[in-house]
């Protein structure tokens, strides 16, 4: 019998860290809750959740060295996979509130505050997955919980094939949103997988199994 791929939800301060490890281990993977550097890089795969602010959740991350981590794991090959917030520092920057904060820059592009006349995208929303998405199949059509008041507008990065094709998945609320991105080793959700039910943990199945 094959063991289970070994994932580390990396724990740094933020909050919901024990709900998504629930909902990772339903998803059929051995893990393990730790902000410890050596057992994050040995796991086959890193979560990366995040609620709150985008300055906040950085300055946290920097506790646990996650800009070097993130990127030695990504250099590696080794799958890294960003939750609410955990989306939003993948990228160059964020202003939240008049402050301006770099991420980690992985992806270019900037988190905003969403156009939106009601704040924030809180509850149950559909997502437009493109053809040959690995998360979200089988699961295209359903909804997934969003708690967000900022997100990225836009993806400038342009298929050139030169580098690894990108799939982006968008969703809307006064204007659209990246709801997800799978990049190579890389992928990351804005919606909460771990409180959107069967279809949370059918998205955390597909990509425990590409681990």
């Amino acid at each position: 019998m094959t063991p289970s791929p070994k994932v580390v939800v990396l724990d740094y301060g933020s909050g919901n860290v024990h709900s998504v490890a629930k909902a990772i281990q339903a998803a059929g993977a051995d893990v393990s809750l730790t902000g410890n550097f050596d057992e994050a890089m040995a796991a086959d795969g890193l979560v990366v959740p995040g609620v709150g602010a985008f300055d906040a959740v950085m300055t946290q991350l920097g506790t646990v060295k996650a800009a070097e981590l993130v990127d030695r794991r990504l250099t590696m090959g080794k799958k890294v996979l960003g939750i609410c917030v955990g989306l939003q520092v993948m990228f160059e920057s964020g202003n939240e509130h008049g402050i301006q904060t770099e991420g980690l820059g992985q992806w270019p592009g900037k988190v905003e505050m969403l156009p939106a006349p009601v704040l924030p995208h809180m509850g149950w929303n559909t997502v437009k997955a493109p053809a040959g998405s690995k998360l979200f199949e089988g699961i295209a059509d359903e909804r997934f919980y969003f708690v967000h008041s900022y997100g990225v507008l836009s993806w400038p990065l342009a298929d050139t094939g030169e580098i690894i094709p990108t799939s982006v998945t968008w969703g809307e609320y006064g204007a659209p949103f990246i709801a997800a991105v799978e990049n190579g080793p890389l992928s990351a959700t804005q919606f909460h997988p771990e409180k959107s039910g069967q279809a949370g943990i059918r998205l955390l199945t597909n990509w425990v199994n590409t681990l």
